[in-house]
């Protein structure tokens, strides 16, 4: 995740979308939201479950916290591109790093999934889910770029960038207003 969320950014720099930009944040924010479940585990696994939620609680406040400021500055850069009528250049590198993020999130969420069950973890589950939804963006990712290299309208990328916000909406959220996993 740390190759695709760079990839992604350098790719959105370089070719000027919005719609490869926002994606390779929403890794960064994925790649967080790991690392706290890995801290909470190993919390628990020390001190017990009540340490572990206050830590993950605080943690999914930030991580929704910034996925809710992407959504705005998603739909700012959008509004601003489209009333500029500006759009971005093709990226292959930001293709194929879509392209690849597909199969390994599909294989990434169906492992966490089953290792969540084995353990009993509501964490994993949840990130689990955040896998999944990875997923889904990527094809929205893919669907914006081969528009564009099919068409070239400048004003695909804003408008699939668009499309991602309801997910960076839900996701930020939910996880703003999560109790406990």
């Amino acid at each position: 995740m740390a190759i695709e969320a760079t990839v992604a950014v350098a790719s959105g720099i370089a070719a000027n979308s919005l719609t490869l930009i926002a994606f390779g944040f929403d890794s960064v924010i994925e790649l967080a939201s790991a690392g706290v479940l890995i801290r909470r585990l190993s919390l628990e696994l020390r001190f017990g479950h009540e340490v572990s939620e206050a830590a993950e609680r605080i943690a999914r406040r930030i991580a929704g916290g910034l996925l809710l400021a992407l959504a705005v500055y998603v739909v700012a850069a959008a509004g601003w591109s489209l009333w500029r009528g500006e759009g971005e250049a093709f990226s292959w590198p930001g293709l194929a790093v879509a392209l690849l993020s597909i199969p390994i999130m599909l294989v990434l969420a169906r492992r966490k999934r089953a290792l969540a069950d084995r353990l009993g973890s509501a964490a994993l589950r949840a990130d689990a889910a955040e896998s999944i939804a990875c997923l889904w963006l990527s094809l929205v990712v893919v669907i914006g770029l081969i528009a564009q290299l099919a068409f070239g309208a400048w004003w695909i990328d804003s408008v699939t960038s668009l499309a991602i916000v309801w997910y960076l909406v839900k996701e930020g959220r939910e996880a703003w207003q999560a109790e406990s996993l």
